[in-house]
């Protein structure tokens, strides 16, 4: 396992302010931006059950007010930079209607001796 939660994270805080793990709290504050692990499993070992290549599997969902797009194009240029890919991006509903929510998935693989993702 290779965490690299800690870049995404510090990618999304460079140009959205209100980035959490978890559910938002401060409505008021908006866009607002949680970030999940979904996946980091084992993708590739040796013979002697050394992990060498871990492949990961980030959720991102944006939520605003009025329009997602902008933000969801600044999340998807930030996360990209670091390797990993764009595998879905949708709109989802949201019971209270106030807001509007887009959901993004991002994929890799990471090799664990460096640091590098790429995608097979």
């Amino acid at each position: 396992m290779k965490n690299i939660k800690d870049k995404i994270y510090d990618a999304l805080c460079a140009v959205i302010e209100n980035v959490s793990d978890a559910y938002p709290t401060n409505w008021a504050d908006m866009p607002a931006v949680q970030l999940t692990e979904e996946n980091n499993s084992v993708c590739e070992s040796t013979n002697s059950s050394v992990e060498e290549k871990a492949r990961v599997r980030f959720r991102i969902d944006v939520w605003h007010t009025k329009s997602t797009s902008e933000t969801a194009l600044a999340v998807d240029k930030a996360v990209s930079a670091l390797g990993l890919v764009r595998t879905a991006c949708m709109d989802a509903p949201e019971p209270n209607q106030q807001h509007k929510h887009k959901v993004m998935r991002y994929e890799g693989i990471i090799c664990m001796d460096s640091d590098e993702v790429y995608w097979p």
